[in-house]
């Protein structure tokens, strides 16, 4: 089988999981789990069967255009880096589904959690295998907005909201930083093809860019890896399920940073400010972490700043720019990704069973949990690098790279902190094991039912723990095959990986080791007394903080858009207008040459001079009846029609029908809304100000007179509109130029148009849905018509009339519908003339007769065209074309003759459903509103004639 195939499969897996557990959220937390679990063992199984290059040293990949203008592509590649990634995420992944089967409480939201996991597994392994750059950026913001899902996941937790919004402010922050810095990363190399940018080191290097892209590339890599300072959010992320904690923590998110890392290391690395840089924060954040978890009392919090701190080795390691550190950082992610997963699935076993995982509360659990006790306690040893555990290995190949980097030009002070950041992380290490297993309990509640969980639970964290045991005993058979070719990955060049073993004689490396586990061990002795000197000095908070700061931000983003966004119309339209104005008067300045081209004119006719004095003079008829709105609404609609006729001047008849359809609807739905307002309101600005409205006015207007007459006067060098015309027939299947463009070469902003317009119409229902209540309901219940009736109030002529037109209307609409490809016409007119037919029965026939025959509501309607139109865009596809490309063929019928179908229709079916959709949703909710201030209105009266005797 072709590897494209399999990538494609292998990366929509997760995805198409996530859709499944969504739709069967109905069903029993198996269900859930089991789709969860065949999707990852399956995704496993995929990625396998690419391994063999990749382990060669070589890679796979596909490349499928997606956006090739700006250089994103569907580019998927599997090398040796992409496949160890790939294999924690899924292997690992699937470890933690079927704990989290057996961890999450009865009435959990199980089909939630499951989907939520796999969307995160799947963007975190589009990561891991993106060959394009800004790809990779899309799969990145995902893992950010999945997390927030999965960190939030108890959504009644205050705690659990708050972690979920804390990283998402955070990582998120990251993202957009990094999204510039990747878009430096394309320009210096460019291209945005991953393989290229790896192959182009020197070139970016030697890049005016590489100063600002490596500080913005690695604040993003740093907010994701929870480096210092931007540290905090991780430990607040233990709101989440313990299940979570264990994928984003061993596997997933975390790691990100360091594979983004790892991967642009050919790229980024061998400078001093890179050294400097990423060092610096890698042992900042090593140290600082140790320091912290050694003293925190919650079982989560503690592994939380051990990874903090695990992950700032890893970030010290790629920051050494040297290759055998890169040997080391890879078989440490190994060997952490193997003890993290298995500590935090130990920590939800004892949470599960003890209810509790205050550590201060623990103790002497092997007596009743030896089980949980034995893996948890190896997986402890292998965190602090205790022989014969794999984590002793990279331990001490970390310690022994510590020796060759001088730092600031000071020799001894890399390895001094990355010795105090070994004692400490083997501090806490046995402080976790000894004082949660061993020794007296501190507390007795606790214990009374606490045991060893079924098998279910433990046997995941199980195998994580035979793993990091094996990746000791034997790191050559287990631990070289795949570290070599992902250090030659990273490396971009062979990398020789020395003798993995236990044992490399007496060195400095090793002696540097037993001084940091003999000092950890004294540590662990004489903790309570040094947590009373921790505990009696002040700290910073860094939540606090970020809350202070997120406070202040918000405040003052509050207040600027309030006062940008006051409550008036008056004011952001005179904004607006002004911005335009000087955009032109800038176009005028700075863009040189004469105001008119070369193009000759028109001659203007008798009557094209008649109607543009009843233009002029309707506008002006307009602005002086300004406060009688039922006069302005009737210049306005002479207005519209005006200019209807303009386009049919200018051989427009399909704008033309536009425009006389959309200001019959217009003035018919104002009308009715018209009925509900004031007949004259009050004045809304004084003279000054209607002085200085009146000035900006004549200046725009001047303004975008002048731009037209610069368009209109000059020929176009290569106007696009030849293209449509050249290929309207051949290409779309119709000689209806507009009708071709909007539904064929122009077809996904018409799909953008239609998806405004629904929700427009949902806007206008949702707004006018709440007269009811509030300071409008008690308008609308004390509202009286203040115009006279006629006695009769369905004049039987105009009922009759509109019922016997209402079929032949509809008729003519269902003919401009179908002639809209190859004659003025289309869906979107089709749908006004429905509508006006439509709007005609509800004002003869009254709203409740007519509402009562409607079969199809507004809001199917507007569903069911943009699903109709994303459907006709999405079956292009299942045929090997480009989203939204349509087909067409002509047959031929007795009787009939050849007539075209063609899938564009489709399309314009969806178009016409959701134009129909939306005017009846604004008709029937004004509609609404009259009735129910009618009948308010005939109940007070009733109440009054009633009280009146």
């Amino acid at each position: 089988m072709a590897t494209g195939p399999i990538l494609c499969a292998l990366v929509a897996l997760p995805f198409i999981a996530s859709l499944l557990i969504a739709a069967a959220r109905g069903r029993s937390r198996g269900v859930h789990s089991g789709i969860a679990a065949i999707a990852s063992a399956t995704g496993l199984a995929l990625l396998l069967t690419v391994a063999g290059p990749a382990l060669d040293g070589g890679s796979t990949g596909i490349v499928i255009d997606w956006v090739p203008a700006i250089g994103l592509d569907l580019s998927l590649r599997v090398d040796a880096l992409a496949l160890l990634f790939g294999l924690l995420i899924l292997g690992i992944g699937l470890l933690v589904v079927i704990f989290a089967h057996f961890y999450l409480a009865t009435g959990e939201a199980t089909a939630r959690f499951f989907a939520s996991l796999m969307l995160f597994q799947g963007a975190m392994l589009g990561i891991a295998v993106s060959g394009n750059i800004l790809l990779l950026l899309v799969f990145w913001e995902m893992t950010s907005l999945s997390s927030f899902l999965l960190i939030g996941f108890w959504r009644d937790r205050a705690d659990a909201r708050q972690g979920a919004r804390m990283a998402l402010a955070v990582t998120g922050g990251g993202g957009l930083v990094l999204i510039a810095g990747m878009l430096l990363l394309g320009l210096a190399a460019g291209s945005f093809d991953l393989a290229t940018v790896l192959a182009r080191g020197d070139v970016v290097r030697a890049s005016p860019l590489y100063a600002p892209m490596l500080v913005l590339i690695l604040i993003g890599c740093f907010t994701k890896s929870a480096q210092f300072p931007f540290h905090f959010w991780l430990p607040h992320a233990m709101a989440a399920p313990t299940p979570v904690s264990a994928y984003l923590h061993s596997a997933t998110m975390v790691k990100a940073g360091v594979f983004l890392l790892a991967r642009l290391w050919p790229v980024l690395a061998g400078t001093d400010l890179y050294t400097v840089l990423v060092t610096t924060t890698g042992l900042v954040t090593m140290v600082f972490g140790a320091w912290v978890a050694l003293f925190r009392h919650d079982l989560k919090a503690i592994l939380a700043y051990s990874t903090i701190s695990q992950l700032g080795l890893l970030v010290m390691l790629l920051g050494f720019s040297l290759r055998m550190a890169v040997v080391a950082a890879v078989l440490h992610i190994l060997n952490h990704a193997a003890f993290k997963a298995a500590l935090f699935m130990a920590a939800g076993i004892v949470d599960h069973e003890t209810g509790t995982r205050d550590i201060r509360r623990l103790g002497g659990l092997a007596r009743v949990m030896p089980v949980t006790a034995l893996l948890a306690t190896l997986a402890a040893a292998a965190m602090a690098g205790l022989p014969p555990m794999g984590g002793f290995i990279s331990k001490e190949m970390m310690l022994d790279e510590t020796l060759h980097v001088a730092l600031f030009g000071l020799p001894w002070l890399v390895p001094a902190l990355a010795l105090v950041g070994a004692t400490l992380s083997a501090g806490y290490s046995l402080r976790f094991a000894v004082h949660l297993f061993f020794g007296t309990p501190r507390a007795a509640e606790p214990h009374g039912r606490a045991h060893d969980p079924g098998a279910g639970m433990w046997l995941p964290p199980a195998l994580l723990v035979a793993l990091a045991v094996l990746l000791g005993f034997a790191p050559m058979m287990l631990a070289a095959p795949i570290v070599t070719p992902v250090a030659a990955a990273i490396a971009g060049v062979p990398v020789a990986v020395p003798d993995l073993a236990l044992w490399h004689g007496v060195n400095a490396a090793l002696a540097m080791s037993i001084a940091a586990v003999a000092i950890g061990a004294i540590m662990l002795w004489r903790h309570g007394a040094l947590l009373t000197r921790y505990e009696s000095r002040r700290h910073v908070d860094a939540k606090a903080v970020f809350m202070t700061v997120l406070a202040v931000a918000d405040d003052r983003v509050r207040s600027m858009i309030a006062w940008m966004h006051r409550p008036s119309l008056q004011r952001m339209l005179f904004a607006t207008f002004a911005v335009v104005l000087l955009a032109i008067a800038d176009g005028a300045l700075t863009g040189g040459g004469t105001l008119a081209g070369t193009r000759a004119g028109i001659p203007a006719s008798a009557p094209a001079i008649l109607a543009w004095l009843l233009l002029v003079a309707a506008t002006a008829a307009t602005l002086h009846a300004q406060r009688q709105r039922f006069r302005a609404l009737i210049y306005v609609s002479v207005i519209g029609l005006v200019i209807a006729l303009a386009f049919v001047q200018f051989s427009a008849p399909d704008l033309a029908l536009t425009q006389i359809a959309v200001e019959v609807v217009t003035i018919l739905l104002l009308l009715l809304a018209l009925n509900l307002l004031p007949k004259s309101p009050p004045l809304l600005s004084r003279a000054p100000r209607r002085w200085r409205d009146a000035a900006l006015a004549v200046a725009g207007g001047i303004g975008i007179g002048g731009a037209a007459w610069a368009m209109l006067t000059r020929d176009p060098r290569d106007p696009i509109s030849a293209y449509h015309l050249a290929n309207s027939y051949s290409g779309g299947g119709g000689t209806n130029v507009v009708n071709v463009t909007l539904v064929d070469f122009r077809a996904f902003d018409t799909l953008g148009e239609i998806i405004v317009l629904g929700i427009a119409g949902l806007v206008i229902y949702a707004l006018l849905d709440t007269t009811e209540r509030g300071a409008a309901g008690a308008r609308l219940r004390s509202w009286q018509e203040d115009m006279p009736h006629s006695p009769e109030r369905h004049p039987v002529m105009f009922v009759m009339a509109t019922r016997i037109l209402l079929p032949l209307v509809l008729a003519a609409a269902i003919y401009i519908f179908l002639r809209g490809h190859n004659q003025p016409g289309g869906g979107f007119i089709a749908a006004l003339v429905f509508a006006i037919a439509f709007l005609l029965q509800y004002l003869s026939s009254g709203f409740d007769w007519t509402d009562a025959r409607r079969r199809i509501g507004e809001h199917f309607l507007i569903a069911w065209g943009v699903l109709v139109a994303l459907a006709t865009g999405l079956g292009s596809l299942a045929f090997g074309s480009n989203f939204l490309t349509s087909s067409f063929d002509y047959f031929t019928l007795p009787l009939v003759g050849e007539f075209e179908l063609a899938t564009a229709m489709l399309f314009d079916l969806g178009v016409f459903a959701v134009v129909l959709g939306a005017v009846m949703l604004a008709l029937a909710q004004l509609s609404h509103i009259a009735q129910r201030a009618a009948r308010a209105h005939a109940a007070l009266a009733a109440d009054q004639g009633e009280a009146a005797p």
